[in-house]
């Protein structure tokens, strides 16, 4: 069952329709009645953010509106693909302006310092695992960690399948880990 909408929204589809065949003052109308009624919701849905107007909410919505109007089905009613957008947007501006907490990194210092944790491999702890490895991993690894190409690019270097590649590649991997992985 479809959720109803109030009436003034039926008027809405009519102007929609009315632009989307080319009549520019149809349409107008259609923004003018749609940030009306997406006013209210708005004002319900809004990021409670110091400077964020709920006004700003409903430019964005109308905003995307204008953008997706091609997406609108016109044998369909228009509240529920217009409350969509609306919904995505009010969405999209908590995660923008919603709610942040800052906390001061300072006040936590000691504790995330770890005095056992391993240090960052060096260019020559990278070389070595690398050189522990057959030929062919070592390549495959090389080429992709080391060079930065791609599995296909690899591939196509060494004359192997792709599938051999990755094969290859998480083989060496494994291997690596498995030598110099943790102590």
């Amino acid at each position: 069952m479809m959720p109803a909408f109030p009436p003034r929204f039926e008027g809405l589809d009519a102007l929609l329709r009315a632009a989307l065949q080319g009549d520019d003052r149809a349409y107008g109308a259609f923004l003018r009645e749609a940030a009306a009624a997406l006013r209210a919701f708005a004002f319900r849905r809004a990021p409670a953010a110091p400077g964020y107007d709920p006004e700003d909410l409903v430019q964005e919505i109308l905003m995307a509106v204008h953008a997706k109007r091609h997406t609108w089905r016109q044998d369909e009613p228009l509240a529920p693909w217009l409350f969509a957008i609306a919904r995505h947007k009010a969405v999209d501006a908590y995660r923008k302006h919603g709610r942040k907490l800052e906390i001061d990194i300072e006040d936590f210092a000691e504790i995330l310092t770890c005095p056992g944790a391993e240090a960052v491999p060096t260019p020559r702890d990278v070389s070595r695992a690398v050189d522990s490895l057959d030929g062919r991993q070592r390549a495959v690894v090389t080429s992709i960690s080391v060079e930065g190409q791609s599995i296909g690019e690899t591939a196509e270097k060494l004359k192997i399948t792709e599938g051999a590649v990755r094969i290859a590649f998480h083989r060496g991997l494994a291997a690596i880990a498995a030598r110099f992985g943790s102590h």
